[in-house]
């Protein structure tokens, strides 16, 4: 079976016939941004022990993120425009915010490893965190692409920017809450 690498490296936002508005693409890039960084917020203060490495915390508090997005943005949305959302925009609005859904999975298959075993329930919390932090960092080459530019040392540097003021809202938020 033959894999589509210009599907798998440009994902949804680059593989459709048409590629995405603006607007849809920015709502999913702020999705994608806020869930990873709530993500990482969630393990940051986690404390592993053998039988238990946070994924109920990283689940729950992406599904309740996902939620209240959803519901925001349709109240947002009746206010914007003084109407409710009609069918197909309530579905563009999940759609939208699946991101924030995306941001759980590989931190949870990661500390799933450490909760079978296979790692030190420690050292999967660190990876999960790691492995969001560059998720933040790499939307960098998202949003390059759809400002059609090609990719530059500066990308770097941006990435980790957005990855270290990422990792300060985590920390504001883990200090003031915790």
């Amino acid at each position: 079976m033959k894999v589509d690498a210009h599907a798998v490296l440009h994902g949804p936002l680059f593989s459709r016939s048409q590629p995405l508005d603006r607007s849809n693409a920015a709502s999913r890039i702020s999705a994608y941004i806020y869930g990873n960084i709530l993500v990482l917020a969630a393990l940051v203060p986690v404390v592993t022990e053998d039988k238990y490495v946070g994924i109920a915390i990283v689940l729950g508090t992406t599904l309740s993120t996902f939620v209240a997005h959803i519901f925001a943005e349709a109240v947002g949305h009746s206010v914007r425009e003084g109407a409710q959302l009609t069918a197909a925009e309530r579905r563009a609005e999940v759609r939208n915010s699946v991101p924030i859904l995306s941001s759980a999975v590989m931190p949870c298959v990661i500390l799933a490893i450490g909760w079978i075993g296979w790692l030190e329930p420690h050292t999967a919390q660190l990876l999960a965190e790691i492995a969001v932090l560059v998720r933040i960092g790499g939307i960098v080459l998202v949003i390059g692409r759809l400002n059609g530019k090609r990719p530059s040392k500066g990308w770097l540097t941006s990435a980790a920017v957005i990855m270290l003021v990422a990792l300060s809202v985590v920390l504001t938020k883990v200090l003031l809450t915790h």
